[in-house]
């Protein structure tokens, strides 16, 4: 779609801010008034209003009135190629090798994902300014490059899939938990839009184990969302979720996939990032109670996770599993070892206040809390820990 609006336009930046207003437009009402027969014409049809109405704005001073009168796109549409869903087969289009994979992973997010670049910085853990300039580079290279927005043919997947598994994850977890203090807690449009993505990928790439695991992956935390924030507009923890509420047919699904991938690795493939993900939420949704929680095993796969994925994050979540398995004092000393990496990250703050609570060590518990809720922007997220700050006062357990 952005390489026909280019050609009939002459001009990437507008074909670009089109698709890009075309989809949110999509993601908004689908859900509410249900998707149109032909879902590729109505965005097709969306987004060339939209490239018009932006050269009409600008006619005045650019003297395109005339081609923003064009009503007719005398080019025949360009063949669906190996990926027949719109959507999909933009983000395929996006991700191309040439650029680095945190750039088109980045851009992509911003084209097609809908993300504002606020929230793709906080993804990625850095600066708006660094993010906005990282997306402009980006841009920048395929215009000097002449890097083509062509189709995806058969051949282009594998070497492309890496980049669009991280931007349906990205977008996936954007909505789980938003991250713009305006929007809801949690955006279901986001994650019903990024599993029915990741359906349809697995259904071109069924033997991609990555693929597979990220399928599971959200499938089994999505199973949790209907216990995730609680009837006052608050963050429910994992441990104090009603497991009763969880979606079972979800959760099914998920376990299936994973043991699919686990027979896999047991005939010498080995799993990726998202595949061990999966396996631990696999873990996760088989307690029937918290407190049955096999904290071994997740503390054995998050070690296989590190060795793949040297992140801190990993790192933080790895700790928290530790101090459930060998007691707070440890988890918490690995958690201030990731002090200068993680500062700004909130949910750093959010653990160590954890673990410092449980040592009984309730002012330095406070002044933890105080930092993750002057970093966290989801509403239900501060409520939570605005909460557990609360509790700390003498005499609350």
């Amino acid at each position: 779609m952005v390489a026909s609006l280019t050609r009939r336009f002459g001009d990437l930046d507008v074909a670009e801010e089109a698709a890009a207003e075309a989809f949110a437009i999509a993601v908004e009402r689908w859900p509410v008034d249900g998707a149109p027969p032909n879902p590729g014409a109505w965005l097709t049809t969306t987004a060339n209003r939209k490239a018009i109405d932006r050269i009409r704005r600008e006619a005045k001073r650019t003297g395109k009135h005339e081609e923003a009168e064009m009503l007719h796109d005398p080019e025949p549409p360009a063949p669906l190629g190996a990926v027949e869903d719109e959507r999909l087969r933009l983000i395929f289009t996006c991700c191309h090798p040439a650029l680095a994979l945190e750039s088109r992973v980045a851009l992509t997010l911003r084209m097609v994902g809908g993300l504002t670049v606020p929230e793709i910085a906080r993804a990625f853990l850095v600066q708006e300014s660094a993010m906005g300039q990282r997306i402009t580079r980006a841009k920048a290279k395929i215009k000097a490059a002449g890097i083509p927005y062509r189709v995806p043919a058969a051949k282009d997947l594998p070497v492309r899939v890496s980049g669009v598994l991280a931007v349906l994850y990205l977008v996936f977890n954007e909505g789980y938990l938003a991250t713009d203090p305006a929007a809801d807690p949690v955006r279901a449009e986001l994650t019903a839009e990024a599993i029915r993505l990741t359906r349809v990928l697995h259904g071109l790439l069924s033997e991609d184990g990555e693929v597979a695991g990220l399928l599971a992956l959200m499938l089994l935390t999505d199973a949790r969302r209907p216990a995730r924030v609680s009837p006052s507009g608050e963050l429910v923890a994992l441990e104090e979720q009603d497991r009763s509420a969880w979606d079972v047919e979800l959760i099914a699904e998920g376990h299936r996939l994973v043991r699919e991938r686990l027979a896999a690795a047991r005939a010498g493939v080995a799993p990726g990032r998202y595949q061990i993900l999966a396996a631990i939420n696999a873990v996760h949704t088989s307690a029937r109670d918290a407190r049955d929680t096999d904290w071994s095993q997740v503390v054995a796969l998050y070690d296989r996770l590190a060795r793949l994925d040297r992140s801190p994050v990993v790192a933080l979540n790895r700790a928290v599993a530790v101090a459930e398995l060998d007691g707070p004092d440890v988890g918490l000393a690995a958690v201030d070892g990731l002090t200068s990496a993680l500062s700004g990250y909130h949910p750093f703050h959010a653990a160590r206040a954890d673990l410092l609570r449980r040592l009984d060590r309730l002012d330095e518990a406070r002044a933890a809390y105080e930092r993750a809720i002057e970093l966290a922007g989801n509403s239900a997220e501060i409520a939570a820990l605005a909460r557990r700050r609360d509790r700390l006062a003498p005499g609350r357990p």
